[in-house]
Protein backbone atom coordinates (compact mmCIF):
# COMPACT_ATOMS: atom_id res chain seq x y z
CA UNK A 1 0.00 0.00 0.00
CA UNK A 2 1.13 3.57 -0.19
CA UNK A 3 3.62 4.74 2.54
CA UNK A 4 4.22 8.40 2.24
CA UNK A 5 6.75 9.22 5.72
CA UNK A 6 7.93 12.71 6.20
CA UNK A 7 10.89 13.83 7.91
CA UNK A 8 13.45 17.26 8.59
CA UNK A 9 11.12 19.38 10.49
CA UNK A 10 11.75 21.17 13.81
CA UNK A 11 12.53 24.14 15.63
CA UNK A 12 13.84 27.42 13.88
CA UNK A 13 14.14 30.59 14.31
CA UNK A 14 12.29 33.45 11.97
CA UNK A 15 14.39 34.05 8.78
CA UNK A 16 16.02 30.05 9.31
CA UNK A 17 15.86 27.69 7.12
CA UNK A 18 14.52 23.62 7.26
CA UNK A 19 14.66 20.70 4.66
CA UNK A 20 11.88 18.67 4.73
CA UNK A 21 11.96 14.84 3.11
CA UNK A 22 9.76 12.46 2.29
CA UNK A 23 10.46 8.67 1.04
CA UNK A 24 7.54 7.26 -0.56
CA UNK A 25 7.11 3.22 -0.46
CA UNK A 26 4.28 1.39 -2.52
CA UNK A 27 3.31 3.02 -5.36
CA UNK A 28 5.48 4.01 -9.30
CA UNK A 29 7.06 7.02 -7.72
CA UNK A 30 8.24 8.20 -10.94
CA UNK A 31 5.37 8.10 -12.66
CA UNK A 32 3.33 10.58 -9.92
CA UNK A 33 3.19 14.22 -9.45
CA UNK A 34 3.93 15.04 -5.91
CA UNK A 35 2.77 17.53 -3.56
CA UNK A 36 3.50 19.02 -0.06
CA UNK A 37 0.56 20.72 1.64
CA UNK A 38 0.33 21.55 5.28
CA UNK A 39 -1.96 22.26 7.87
CA UNK A 40 -1.74 24.93 10.70
CA UNK A 41 -3.38 25.17 14.37
CA UNK A 42 -7.01 25.54 13.66
CA UNK A 43 -6.78 25.95 10.00
CA UNK A 44 -7.55 24.16 6.69
CA UNK A 45 -5.03 21.92 4.52
CA UNK A 46 -3.25 24.26 2.38
CA UNK A 47 -1.38 23.25 -0.63
CA UNK A 48 1.96 24.30 -0.59
CA UNK A 49 4.21 22.88 -3.80
CA UNK A 50 3.66 20.68 -6.25
CA UNK A 51 6.58 18.89 -8.90
CA UNK A 52 5.92 16.74 -11.96
CA UNK A 53 6.85 13.40 -11.92
CA UNK A 54 10.04 13.28 -13.64
CA UNK A 55 11.00 17.05 -11.81
CA UNK A 56 10.15 19.18 -15.14
CA UNK A 57 7.49 21.80 -13.99
CA UNK A 58 7.09 23.23 -10.60
CA UNK A 59 4.58 25.47 -9.04
CA UNK A 60 4.25 27.18 -5.45
CA UNK A 61 1.90 28.69 -3.69
CA UNK A 62 2.01 32.46 -3.99
CA UNK A 63 2.40 32.88 -0.23
CA UNK A 64 5.64 31.01 -0.42
CA UNK A 65 7.09 31.46 -3.92
CA UNK A 66 10.61 32.26 -3.52
CA UNK A 67 11.41 31.16 -0.63
CA UNK A 68 10.47 27.29 -0.70
CA UNK A 69 11.93 25.09 -3.28
CA UNK A 70 10.15 21.18 -4.25
CA UNK A 71 12.59 18.62 -5.94
CA UNK A 72 12.79 15.08 -5.92
CA UNK A 73 15.10 12.09 -6.99
CA UNK A 74 12.96 9.38 -8.33
CA UNK A 75 16.31 7.21 -7.74
CA UNK A 76 15.68 7.23 -4.18
CA UNK A 77 11.91 7.51 -3.93
CA UNK A 78 12.36 10.56 -2.30
CA UNK A 79 10.51 13.91 -2.06
CA UNK A 80 11.99 17.23 -0.72
CA UNK A 81 11.28 20.67 0.53
CA UNK A 82 13.63 23.24 0.74
CA UNK A 83 12.60 25.92 2.92
CA UNK A 84 14.35 29.40 3.53
CA UNK A 85 13.88 32.47 5.46
CA UNK A 86 11.09 30.43 7.32
CA UNK A 87 8.23 33.19 8.58
CA UNK A 88 5.87 32.37 12.01
CA UNK A 89 3.25 31.94 9.59
CA UNK A 90 5.28 28.98 8.21
CA UNK A 91 4.40 26.86 11.62
CA UNK A 92 2.24 23.72 10.54
CA UNK A 93 2.25 19.74 10.12
CA UNK A 94 4.01 19.67 6.34
CA UNK A 95 2.69 16.35 4.81
CA UNK A 96 4.04 15.22 1.31
CA UNK A 97 0.84 13.82 -0.49
CA UNK A 98 -0.65 12.06 -4.09
CA UNK A 99 -3.06 15.26 -4.42
CA UNK A 100 -3.24 19.08 -4.22
CA UNK A 101 -5.78 18.00 -1.81
CA UNK A 102 -3.49 16.33 0.34
CA UNK A 103 -5.23 12.81 -0.46
CA UNK A 104 -3.16 9.98 0.20
CA UNK A 105 -0.61 11.95 2.63
CA UNK A 106 1.64 10.74 5.16
CA UNK A 107 1.91 11.41 9.34
CA UNK A 108 3.38 14.71 8.42
CA UNK A 109 6.65 16.23 10.39
CA UNK A 110 5.94 19.33 12.72
CA UNK A 111 7.82 22.72 11.33
CA UNK A 112 7.61 25.29 14.40
CA UNK A 113 9.07 28.96 13.54
CA UNK A 114 9.48 30.87 16.31
CA UNK A 115 12.35 32.93 18.23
Amino acid sequence: QVQLVESGGGLVQPGGSLRLSCTASGFPFNTYWMHWVRQAPGKELEWVATIAYNGAAVSYADSVKGRFTISRDNAKNTLYLQMNRLKSENTAQYYCAQTQEGRNRGRGTQVTVSS
